[in-house]
């Protein structure tokens, strides 16, 4: 019994899917082919020998092992790597530049000298990750794009950008509205009270709270599309819904924003109108599918 037996299985890798729809069909015509040659001429048994080398040939390249998959998997990650790498010692060199961008000249303290390595290092990797992050979509879809099916590829193609510029602008929205209003109303109610500093780990931990999921959040009508687009979502069942959605909304407003109602009615108002705005795409795509059978 071969131990190594398993890196011989034939098993499809994702970046070799079209190559290999492409060989099957030449395979499948060489019958065909083969038929046409035979009444011409007799084949000798050297050709048919090579023939069938040939043969095997294409079907092993067809069928790549399992090592071939992840070594096309481990190319997409060095590349994502060295991206990252890069991006981030840009970063970390520059960050006396645009630190006071980030701090928006709040006075902030440090609580011991191995603290501004640390909030140094981990601003670096947010903000690295934030740069970095269309470069590895790109990889990630170059790995993913041939095993995908010709629905799900054509949305990716059409909706990867709008996905890309919802989750800026969910950023921009969280970092130029909701973060500086809940930051100066949960500030000025401490103050009355007492003497309020802020440690530099806690202001950028407050900063991610109110900038990255609202990102994520801004994704709902693509998200929403996707569904509809796969069949598992329709426009009737966001309406039938809706009221329990707003509550669900609700809630995970709460949960990724400060503790007070000014943050959680700033997310929660903007989520109901892409709610809404979800509602009317997945309504439009459901015509436009309904049409093109007709025309």
């Amino acid at each position: 019994m071969d131990p190594y037996e398993h890196h011989n299985r034939k098993i499809l890798s994702p970046l070799d899917k079209k190559k290999a729809t492409n060989i099957d069909v030449e395979l499948q015509s060489e019958p065909s082919n083969r038929e046409k040659a035979s009444s011409a001429a007799p084949e000798n048994d050297t050709n048919r020998s090579s023939n069938h080398q040939a043969t095997e040939t294409v079907e092993q390249t067809a069928h790549p092992t399992v090592v071939d998959h992840l070594t096309d998997l481990r190319k997409q990650i060095i590349k994502s790597l060295v991206v990252f790498s890069s991006i981030f010692i840009g970063v970390f060199s520059t960050i006396n530049f645009w630190f006071p961008y980030v701090t928006k000249g709040h006075s902030l303290i440090i609580l011991g000298p191995l603290e501004v390595v640390k909030f140094y290092m981990s601003i670096s990797f947010v903000l690295a990750l934030g740069i970095s992050l269309p470069f590895l979509c790109h990889y990630i879809w170059q790995f993913v794009k041939p095993g995908l099916n010709e629905q799900e590829n054509k949305f990716m193609n059409v909706y990867s950008p709008v996905m890309f510029l919802l989750f800026i602008f969910g950023i921009a929205f969280g970092y130029f509205v909701l973060h500086p209003l809940s930051y100066g109303f949960l500030i000025s109610m401490g103050a009355k009270n007492f003497e309020v500093m802020v440690s530099a780990q806690e202001y950028m931990r407050f900063l991610m709270m109110t900038t990255m999921p609202v990102g994520l959040l801004f994704e709902l009508p693509i998200v929403a599309m996707f569904l509809s687009a796969v069949g598992i979502l329709t426009a009737h069942s966001m309406k039938r819904v809706r009221k329990w959605s707003y509550i669900i909304l609700a809630v995970l407003s709460a949960l990724i924003t400060p503790p007070d109602f000014i943050s959680q009615l700033l997310i929660l108002v903007p989520m109901a109108i892409l709610y809404e705005i979800s509602i009317y795409m997945v309504t439009f795509m459901e015509k436009r599918t309904t049409a093109v059978p007709h025309s």
